[in-house]
């Protein structure tokens, strides 16, 4: 899925929406505009490293979008090194749930669309909850174990097991 509309702001917006500005732009990026503030979307969170924001067709009462600053290919592009990126894209969505009132952990799905299955060619983080409320569609887009969507869990694994060059 794609872009954001409005979003619950952190208390501290100004800020994180000034540290958003980051080298590693790709001019044709939906998610990079974003990052860049070409494109008015209201962001939840942003560091120097990462930005998270509404997604614009959600699949899940909570569905957001958390994504690095810098323009980062697909998942199956990414090798070991990326590691802590993947663990502190998931530790952001746990706590943008968290900071909107929902706190059942063991009700939500984080995950990638894996290739050729994205709709934007930036490194996202599917964060989606009540994973139990999720319809039909959603729960077919969203799919564990299927051929175009990954588990959080399941990449690290899949990165965990890579050759130490790689």
């Amino acid at each position: 899925m794609a872009a954001a509309e409005g979003a619950n702001t952190m208390s501290d917006e100004t800020s994180a929406q000034s540290t958003c500005h980051r080298d590693g732009y790709e001019g044709k990026c939906v998610f990079c505009k974003i990052v860049h503030k070409e494109i008015d979307t209201e962001l939840m969170y942003c560091d120097e490293e990462l930005a998270c924001f509404k997604d614009v067709k959600p699949g899940a009462p909570h569905h957001y979008l958390v994504i690095p600053n810098s323009h980062v290919g697909n998942c199956k592009s990414l090798k070991k090194e990326h590691i802590p990126l993947v663990e502190k894209m998931v530790e952001v969505g746990k706590k943008m749930l968290q900071q909107n009132n929902f706190t059942d952990l063991n009700d939500i799905r984080l995950g990638f669309h894996w290739p050729p299955f994205c709709s934007i060619a930036h490194l996202h983080l599917h964060v989606l909850a009540p994973a139990s409320q999720m319809g039909f569609i959603s729960r077919m887009f969203y799919r564990i174990d299927s051929y175009w969507f990954i588990t959080a869990e399941q990449l690290l694994e899949r990165l965990n097991s890579l050759p130490e060059n790689s």
